[in-house]
């Protein structure tokens, strides 16, 4: 059995890859965009679920802002295929450099995390891992069927890499049956160079689309980070290729500069143009939409997806 250890960051340069870069200042967030910090007796104890099972949390790893609230309600975001990441996107905590080989009991360990946690639902990402030759799709599936098999109740969403120049990857997945194919965007095509380079905008489309034309039953998702110095237009061209691609869930959530080695916000988009953003995204015909300062791509995702699941069982009866 593999022994991850724990890093601990404060002690040491998260990211040496990014030294290089110049320094951006952080700006000082709006009053609508702080967030208590976390102190519920749950939240500590799904923190030691996830030390006991040795597990990865994207909540941890990218910083997010939500992780008080949801760990304190015993929803956490997996990672699979470990905590370092082929790629350097300029928005991303997670820190960048050569993976380590497979862990062959991960899928095992996050199956027990989610059976012992008693989720509705779970959310499982992970890093890119271009260093594999199925990207790690093979490890997805596994994970799929772990959980299957240790809480066949739990509805399964996945947040995959975009398996770029992986053939036959994104089939091994979807195969496998998530009830949530989840790849996020992330922002809108002009800015890719500089926030994504190492990603193709139209491979990440054709991802999403290709999940539909294999298993049409899987719901589709994806996310758009705002305040990169993106414009509003193009947000709704990207929710327009989107629909194109049949996709059926939306999130849009406000970038927060993690170190001042990452990119600079351009600016904080306010609650009420994110209201905006969410009426339009509903009218456009997305079954579901997230969009609110704080939003991520798994934040809420137990209690959205049970609503549609509810809702759906109730016209079924009706």
């Amino acid at each position: 059995m593999a022994t991850r250890v724990v890093i601990d960051h404060r002690e040491a340069p998260r990211h040496p890859e990014k030294l290089g870069r110049p320094d951006n200042p952080i700006q000082r967030k709006p009053a609508w965009i702080r967030v208590k910090a976390p102190n519920h007796p749950v939240y500590h104890e799904t923190r030691t679920l996830m030390r006991e099972n040795r597990l990865v949390t994207v909540c941890e790893e990218a910083a997010c802002p939500n992780i008080g609230e949801c760990w304190s309600q015993r929803h956490a975001t997996m990672m699979i295929m470990g905590e370092t990441c082929t790629r350097a996107c300029s928005f991303c905590n997670v820190r960048t450099g050569q993976p380590g080989p497979l862990d062959a009991d991960e899928p095992r360990r996050v199956a027990d995390a989610v059976a012992k946690l008693g989720l509705r639902h779970v959310v499982i990402t992970s890093v890119d891992r271009d260093d594999l030759a199925d990207g790690g799709a093979a490890h997805f599936a596994a994970t799929i069927a772990a959980i299957r098999a240790a809480a066949p109740e739990t509805t399964i969403e996945v947040l995959t890499p975009d398996f770029l120049r992986k053939p036959g990857a994104i089939e091994i997945v979807a195969q496998a049956r998530p009830d949530v194919f989840n790849h996020n965007l992330e922002t809108v095509p002009r800015l890719y160079p500089s926030i994504r380079p190492g990603a193709r905008y139209y491979q990440s489309l054709r991802l999403l689309d290709r999940v539909k034309s294999i298993d049409p039953t899987i719901f589709t998702k994806s996310g758009l980070m705002v305040g990169l110095g993106e414009e509003r237009m193009e947000i709704l061209q990207v929710m327009d290729d989107l629909r194109i691609a049949d996709v059926d869930f939306l999130t849009i959530g406000q970038y927060l500069q993690p170190t001042v080695k990452h990119a600079a916000i351009a600016g904080f988009v306010t609650p009420e143009e994110f209201a905006d953003y969410a009426q339009v995204a509903r009218g456009k015909g997305f079954l579901l939409v997230s969009a609110t300062p704080l939003t991520r791509s798994s934040y809420h995702a137990d209690a959205d997806f049970a609503a549609l699941r509810d809702s759906r069982a109730a016209r079924t009866a009706a």
